[in-house]
């Protein structure tokens, strides 16, 4: 008779739990097993991440607690209760910050505004606030991205329409805000959109390092970190991508330094280079550093962020025709005469824009750039849901999900209707941001919220008054697994000349 050995006997004994935690979990989305917890489940569902999160918040109340396997400390709060946001963001802003985890995820930020906590956020917010609010700074963002719509972005789709070529929008527009953001913080255009679209090695690098970002959220620290020090797979690509970008902006750096005594600019780089730096509270020992680390937090915030919602709107508004002709009717009204092209609208005109104001928030409440955020506890507290959290527990709101819970934006809110944020009067319906939170909530309040708004009109007016986008037939439309929330396979579209 054979008997069993020992390796049979534990195999067997696996085997049996395994099944037995299957059968009790096997009709609820998120099985709980022994040792690797609720990792497993994460795992199974990365390739539709933000709509599993979603599904998992909506059957659960809007607050769920992960528990990853044993000895990693990889527990965290998932939400998409408003008023757990609210908590968070402002009534207790003071007992969340970004905390370890964060710092150690977006350790390429530096100590830049969105990774910094406290007095340096601070310091950063003020700085920045300063710059924006200076009529200079304005008059050079308004020339400079005007200036590259008529020079590249119209010169291209005129090119794609003559030669009936199909063209990746998403690619289109995250070439265009690279373009723009590097000419409003770095006075340099290292011109990524072209006839001939040709490879930028910075612009290549910035997103394939954002993957490795996302990658580091869903793997146990204890695994990248062994990843980034013996420098293979994802962190030794994210290493070389980080060295490319470093390389340019330190190189503009060294060169606006050195052209200190020429003729005044107004980008940003030159602001801040002719203005003291550092304060009592935050001391700034090395100026190249905190130079380096503000321009790589605004190049990430004014490229992503802008070409994401760009590419869903297009998508949206081509699939949405009544919405596409009432934009473009309000686009012919403001214009001083019919004959006159996108230019003259000028700024009083893009205010004026109250449709496409509507339909660009309906598309961030369903497309946020940034699908998910994370804070860190300091102390102990207990969120208005009732779940208590202890001191350094990771708290992660889902952007993209409460843009879809019925309770905040109705049984239709998942439907795409921009009249949903017009009032009765005609004017637009001010939703309290830790409810439509595209834009953060509480003192962390994007600050270039109105810049993001003026681009994004400019180039929209400039492209549905010379252009329709037909997006091509069977193109799957599916959301990328990053830290920012662009289309996985882009978007494919045709271009044709439109006649007004």
């Amino acid at each position: 008779m054979d008997v069993f050995g020992i390796e049979e006997i534990i195999l067997a004994v696996i085997l049996f739990i395994a099944i037995h935690y299957w059968r009790l979990n096997r009709n609820t989305p998120m099985t709980i097993w022994p040792i690797m917890g609720m990792l497993p489940s994460f795992i199974h569902n990365v390739s539709n991440f933000y709509d599993y999160i979603n599904s998992l918040l909506q059957q659960n109340g809007g607050t769920i607690v992960f528990e990853g396997p044993w000895l990693t400390n990889m527990k965290m709060v998932f939400t998409s209760d408003c008023m757990n946001v609210q908590h968070i963001t402002s009534t207790k802003f003071e007992n969340y910050g970004k905390g370890k985890d964060f710092e150690e995820i977006f350790e390429v930020l530096g100590d830049g505004i969105f990774r910094s906590d406290f007095h340096m956020w601070k310091y950063n917010r003020t700085l920045l606030h300063s710059i924006f609010k200076q009529e200079n700074f304005q008059v050079f963002l308004h020339k400079t991205i005007e200036k590259k719509i008529f020079s590249s972005l119209l010169v291209f789709l005129d090119h794609a329409c003559k030669k009936g070529l199909q063209v990746d929008l998403q690619d289109i527009f995250q070439r265009l805000t690279f373009d723009n953001i590097c000419s409003i913080v770095l006075g340099f255009d290292p011109i990524c959109l072209s006839i001939d679209l040709p490879q930028i090695a910075c612009e290549k690098a910035f997103t394939q390092a954002e993957n490795t970002l996302f990658y580091r959220h869903v793997t146990p620290k204890f695994l990248w970190k062994l990843q980034k020090w013996l420098q293979i797979g994802e962190e030794k690509k994210f290493s070389k991508n980080v060295k490319i970008v470093d390389k340019m902006v330190y190189s503009k750096i060294k060169s606006k330094k050195d052209q200190m005594q020429g003729e005044q600019q107004f980008d940003l780089l030159s602001i801040l280079l002719k203005q003291s730096i550092g304060d009592g509270k935050n001391p700034i020992d090395d100026e190249n550093k905190f130079l380096r680390d503000t321009s790589i937090n605004l190049l990430a915030a004014g490229r992503d962020t802008i070409s994401s919602t760009l590419t869903w709107f297009f998508w949206l508004v081509s699939t949405h025709p009544f919405v596409e002709a009432k934009i473009l009717e309000e686009i012919k009204e403001n214009l001083p005469s019919i004959k006159d092209n996108w230019k003259y609208l000028g700024m009083e005109g893009l205010n004026k824009l109250i449709y496409l104001h509507a339909t660009l928030c309906e598309v961030l409440r369903l497309y946020p750039p940034v699908p998910i955020e994370h804070k860190s506890s300091l102390k102990c507290d207990v969120l208005p849901s009732g779940h208590k959290i202890k001191s350094n527990t990771m708290i992660v709101y889902s952007l993209y999900s409460m843009g879809r819970v019925e309770k905040i934006w109705g049984k239709d809110c998942l439907e795409f209707k921009p009249e949903r944020w017009i009032s009765k009067k005609g004017g637009i319906i001010q939703v309290p941001s830790y409810k439509f939170i595209a834009f953060n909530a509480g003192p962390r309040t994007c600050l270039g919220k109105d810049i993001s708004f003026f681009e994004m009109k400019m180039i929209i007016s400039s492209i549905l008054l010379n252009y329709q986008i037909q997006v091509v037939e069977d193109h799957p439309i599916i959301p990328s697994i990053s830290v920012v929330l662009d289309m996985r396979y882009g978007l494919k579209i045709n271009v044709k000349k439109r006649s007004i």
